[in-house]
């Protein structure tokens, strides 16, 4: 995806500096591919088991009452520069993800893990290599964490529009909306674009860049 990467700015975007930018590109509708059976993830297997770096996300139904319990995750979401894998989560699928999730030498990277974190582990998963990226941007002038969207302003120059709508629909049901599997898609993969100017911009710590280049090498080193 072919966008500006103007230098830094010196002092934090409005909300309306961001709206006024032109619009972020997610992935085509071709190249979001949604999963709802193991069979489509057995397909997917090598492709997968392949990848050193994901843009990674999830979503649960919400709720509403105090003190109910998710029982999510409902939908994860895993992106590559050219493809974004959006599963809809059931006991077999979600131990088809494990061995992805759990593995220390493919990165997920994405904003708002530690929630995503928690709830993998309520299910029994440990997930390794996430890299979290709301707390790299200091250097920008914004002394708290950041979401994807300031992100995307940030380094591109563009406006990833996120409905709160959407954001809180029912990510349980059974079919899930064009609406729903755009949205999704767009958090994975704008989270992937982020981590790569990040990284090349050497925004990270010295000590996680060096974590995700030993990875990267070794990946390449594999291949």
């Amino acid at each position: 995806m072919q966008m500006d990467t103007p230098q830094h700015a010196a002092v934090p975007l409005s909300k309306e500096q961001i709206r006024a930018l032109a619009a972020f590109e997610n992935l085509v509708s071709e190249r979001i591919i949604v999963i709802q059976t193991l069979e489509q993830c057995l397909t997917l297997h090598d492709q997968l088991s392949s990848i050193a770096v994901f843009g990674f996300d999830s979503e649960s139904k919400p709720t509403f009452k105090v003190g109910e319990k998710s029982t999510g995750p409902h939908v994860i979401q895993l992106a590559t520069h050219d493809t974004a894998y959006v599963f809809q989560v059931s006991a077999e699928i979600l131990d088809f993800l494990r061995p992805i999730l759990e593995n220390e030498q493919q990165l997920k990277v994405g904003f708002g893990l530690k929630n995503d974190a928690h709830i993998f582990r309520s299910r029994g998963i440990q997930p390794a290599s996430l890299i979290e990226l709301s707390k790299s941007f200091g250097s920008f002038g914004y002394r708290s964490q950041v979401g994807v969207q300031t992100a995307i302003a940030l380094l591109f120059q563009r406006y990833l529009a996120k409905s709160k709508k959407i954001s809180t629909s029912n990510w349980a049901v059974k079919h899930l909306s064009p609406q729903q599997v755009s949205y999704a898609a767009a958090d994975a993969y704008a989270a992937l674009l982020v981590f790569e100017q990040l990284y090349q911009q050497h925004r990270f710590t010295p000590q996680l860049q060096q974590q995700i280049m030993k990875i990267l090498e070794g990946s390449t080193d594999k291949a």
